[in-house]
């Protein structure tokens, strides 16, 4: 026998019960667990405006590698998507498009604004043609400010928006929601208006906000007001030679 023994000798530890569940149980609720899951598995729908989409689809090439955070697999549909990204500027005429895509997309789902565009119109805020923030069409999580932004800050961006879903607790963030009212950008019969409005509650359809025009007195009526059993036409019937209204479009 050597004159140095290392053998170590093996000594019995006794646990309780109570000591061999804590060393091997993990204790949590179902909702920490869901959030969890869904803070590391966002997919963003797949579509960018302008050129900040550039900027985030570096974010998928192996420099960035968007798939270290789970949000690598862009969606072409936004009935598989739960992560809008708006990334570039949105004009007036493609305001109903995005709103939309973004009513689509399945519940529970969230908004990263990506650059100075989207988030308050950017360099063409005070333009006739852009909307001064797509926070008034959609709720937004995480504003990215940039013109563009970098990748990083997209990330950075994504991570918050991770620690934001992580420690939510009613399933679906506090944040403000939209009011749908366009009157201080459009008259009443603008086109662009009255399909804004058919994409937010009650959601009427286009139908509902149409201006209808009398062929007589060529007064403009709403199809809320017809459809009203109590409305009567301001005209007289003198003035219309005894013959009913007549209506077009």
């Amino acid at each position: 026998m050597s004159e140095h023994d290392f053998t170590l000798p093996i000594v019995q530890r006794a646990t309780t019960v109570d000591q061999d569940l804590e060393q091997n149980l993990l204790l949590g609720s179902v909702e920490n667990l869901l959030n969890w899951a869904r803070s590391s598995s966002l997919w963003p729908a797949m579509f960018g405006l302008a050129c900040c989409a550039i900027e985030m689809i570096a974010t998928a090439t192996s420099r960035y590698d968007i798939a270290r955070f789970g949000a690598e697999v862009f969606r072409a549909s936004p009935r598989q998507a739960d992560l809008m990204i708006v990334a570039g500027t949105v004009t007036w005429k493609m305001a109903p498009a995005v709103r939309r895509v973004y009513l689509q997309m399945p519940e529970p789902k969230w908004v990263i604004a990506f650059g100075g565009c989207a988030t308050m119109g950017g360099p063409f805020a005070f333009g006739y043609s852009t909307l001064p923030g797509v926070n008034l069409i959609i709720p937004v999580d995480v504003y990215v400010p940039g013109c563009p932004p970098r990748p990083e800050s997209l990330l950075t961006g994504l991570m918050m928006l991770q620690e934001k879903i992580k420690h939510n607790k009613d399933f679906g963030l506090v944040r403000g929601e939209p009011t749908g009212d366009f009157s201080q950008f459009f008259p009443p019969e603008d086109p662009i208006r009255q399909e804004l409005e058919s994409l937010f509650p009650p959601f009427t359809g286009p139908v509902g906000h149409r201006q209808i025009e009398c062929g007589y007195c060529e007064h403009r009526f709403s199809a809320d007001q017809i459809a009203d059993p109590n409305w009567r036409c301001p005209t007289s019937l003198e003035d219309r030679e005894g013959r009913p209204c007549f209506f077009r479009s």
